[in-house]
């Protein structure tokens, strides 16, 4: 890489590996959720992850490149982090809270790599593009505050009394 242009698109290469890697775990943490509004939080999240992959497909093919270069070592940690963690034996109010924190760590990620790419988009010239992963970045953000405020108003209260 030598200019911002090969950072830039190696950004949105990374978060579009990124997008197709969230597409298929996110429905394994649903699935191993006891938590109605969890459960339905992160499939909404699919459904919105799905659309962000569809806005990186046309942003690619805007810009000329292929989608996935390589793989996001990122995102497969993270979800490799978030597997491993729903595979433990613990009780379900726990492991409901658990999810959380794995999601919103996923959450955080994909936030400052969102955040990272519009600033380069905007920079260089692309407004159109910018304003579209900044549609992105609103609803990542979007997604996180919605964990959060399941978490603060039932989930971490409910792991609490397993103590």
């Amino acid at each position: 890489m030598k200019t911002l242009e090969d950072l830039f698109e190696h950004q949105i290469q990374d978060l579009y590996s990124a997008e197709e890697q969230l597409i298929e775990a996110l429905p394994k943490m649903a699935k191993k959720s006891n938590d109605e509004k969890l459960e339905k939080a992160l499939n909404n999240h699919l459904e919105e992850t799905k659309t962000h992959l569809n806005r990186l497909k046309s942003i690619c093919d805007r810009l000329g490149i292929q989608g996935q270069e390589e793989k996001c070592l990122a995102m497969e940690g993270l979800i490799r982090e978030a597997e491993h963690f729903i595979k433990e034996d613990m009780e379900q109010d726990v492991l409901d809270a658990g999810i959380v924190a794995e999601a919103q760590r996923i959450e955080h990620y994909e936030i400052s790599a969102y955040g990272t790419a519009a600033r380069f988009a905007k920079e260089l010239g692309y407004d159109d593009i910018a304003d579209t992963l900044k549609s992105t970045l609103d609803e990542e953000y979007h997604a996180d505050d919605k964990l959060t405020k399941i978490a603060e108003k039932r989930l971490n209260e409910q792991a609490k009394s397993n103590s």
